[in-house]
Order: structure tokens, then C-alpha cells, then sequence
């Protein structure tokens, strides 16, 4: 049983009450289900995600039609899953089958008001779609109603990383309380910072590829090819590089690879496989 506000059993007992009564000021979409229905139990999660989202403008009814066989068939249910939207006392609408999520949405949308829309979510679905100013515009925004609100300064300082103002990305970072620069996301965004600063104008990477096709050992190459990679986020990559310049120059420019490698583990996190292999052959190099 969901622990949602918006999810209830219905049962012959309460379906008056809390289906037919309670239709009159609040939508009700019942589903009648069956543990043994395959495409009940796909239909099922979809229903209650959707329940969840439009945050009370609907109730989703579980009728569970082996437990609640009398009901069932008052509803005239003959096949599983049977939906059944309830307004105002009355059916207006329903389908059969475990319809795509895409489709209920339209169902419900003739009958139903929609959610309105997270603007934080908005934020970052404007983000994942490359909108980086449209997300930018939003996470201000939002920043000036709540300055306080840490995971928008976060969100904020990254994506004035990822705009090349690593000046204003720091000046985010550095406001943020104690604990909070402690935590994994903005230890994160301190290191992928760190590392854009110390690449500056880095040579192309064909270009790198080639000293290193002569020269396998040049540590400049190894370096500036390493800083490459993690800036393209191929970390396993770079930590490769890392370790070949240990091996060929473990003190060049002071032990760089060694702290680099370290700070590349560091923005990464411990959880990482690829951390949990090269923390490994970083210590085997060592000892």
C-alpha cells in the first residue's frame, strides 16, 4: 500500500464515501487490479507517479478485484486493469489495458487541471535539453526569492562553470556555509573548477596525442592530455594518463599527477569503480 496522501484502497465499504461523495469536490481515478495481471502491475507505477504529480487534483482509488469481487462487479468490470475516472458522482472516462504513460496524461488532461509546473524542475530540464541561459534565468530567479536555498546556489555555481565564469562560480562556492562545502556535489563542482583553471589554453588533442606517439614519457603531453580528458569528463582516461606520468616522472612540477589524480578522486567520489581501481594502482606506485 502506497504511503501517498493521494492513493487509498477502495473498498465496498468506503466507495460511497470516498469515491462517489468525495467526486463531487476532488476527481477520483479508480483502478481495479489483480496480483496475478502482468499488465496491471505495469500500469500500476504510472498511475501512482501521475497521482503523485498532480498533487492532489486527482485521487487514485486501488480496487483490488480479488479481495473486492462484489465491487468489481458493480463497476462492470470484465477485464484487468480497468480504469475508471469518477467526477461529481458520475463516469466520464476510463480505458482498459496498461495504456502508455503518454496516453493516460491525455485522458486526464479533457478532465483535469494540470500540476503547475516545478520551476526547478524546469530549471533543469532546460539544462539537460543544452537551454543553459534559459536555466540560468529560472535558477536566478528562484536564488532571489530564496537565497538561502543551497541546492539552487549549487545548481547556480555549476552552470557558471559550465559558461566559462569560474570567477562567479567560486564567489557561489565560497558563500556557502561550512558544512555545505563539505558535502559530495559542491566538493565536486570545487575540484571540476580547480581543474578548468588549471587547463587554460591546453593544445588540441590530436595535437597532444601526437608528442605522446613520439614521445610516450613527455610529462607536459601526459599532463595537458590528462586535463583534456577530465574536462571531457572521460575520467577513467585521464587517470590512466595520470598514472603513466607518475611512473614516468613522478615529480615533475612538484608531484602534479599524484595531487591531481587525488583531486580527481575527490570529484568523483568514493563509490566510483574507476576511483576504487586507480586509488589502488596509485598506491601500489607509492609503496
Amino acid at each position: 500500500m502506497s504511503n501517498s496522501p493521494y492513493i487509498f484502497e477502495a473498498t465496498m465499504e468506503n466507495f460511497q464515501q470516498k469515491v462517489m461523495e468525495a467526486s463531487a469536490t476532488t476527481p477520483i481515478l479508480i483502478d481495479v487490479w489483480a496480483d496475478w495481471c502482468a499488465p496491471c502491475k505495469q500500469l500500476m507505477p504510472l498511475l501512482e507517479k501521475l497521482a503523485n504529480e498532480y498533487q492532489g487534483n486527482f485521487l487514485l482509488a486501488k480496487v483490488n478485484a480479488d479481495e473486492q469481487q462484489e465491487l468489481t462487479g458493480s463497476l462492470g468490470v470484465r477485464s484487468l486493469p480497468t480504469v475508471i475516472l469518477v467526477k461529481d458522482g458520475q463516469a466520464v472516462d476510463g480505458f482498459n489495458g496498461a495504456l502508455p504513460e503518454s496516453e493516460i496524461r491525455k485522458v486526464l488532461e479533457k478532465h483535469i487541471e494540470a500540476p503547475a509546473e516545478d520551476p526547478y524542475q524546469k530549471a533543469h530540464q532546460l539544462w539537460e535539453s543544452g537551454d543553459v541561459d534559459g536555466a540560468l534565468a529560472i535558477l536566478s530567479e528562484l536564488n532571489q526569492k530564496d537565497p538561502n536555498n543551497l541546492k539552487v546556489l549549487i545548481d547556480l555555481a555549476q552552470l557558471k562553470a559550465e559558461t566559462g565564469d569560474l570567477a562567479t562560480a567560486e564567489q557561489v562556492l565560497d558563500s556557502l556555509p561550512p558544512e555545505e562545502k563539505l558535502q559530495h556535489q559542491a566538493r565536486q563542482l570545487a575540484a571540476r573548477i580547480k581543474f578548468m583553471k588549471q587547463a587554460g589554453e591546453l593544445p588540441p588533442v590530436a595535437e597532444l596525442e601526437k608528442i605522446l606517439e613520439a614521445d610516450p614519457k613527455n610529462p607536459e603531453a601526459l599532463h595537458q592530455l590528462a586535463l583534456q580528458h577530465v574536462l571531457k569528463d572521460n575520467n577513467a582516461a585521464a587517470m590512466d594518463l595520470l598514472i603513466r606520468l607518475m611512473q614516468a616522472d613522478s615529480k615533475y612540477k612538484d608531484g602534479i599527477a599524484r595531487t591531481t589524480l587525488v583531486e580527481l578522486f575527490d570529484k568523483l567520489g568514493n563509490n566510483n569503480p574507476d576511483v576504487r581501481t586507480y586509488r589502488r594502482k596509485l598506491y601500489t606506485l607509492m609503496h
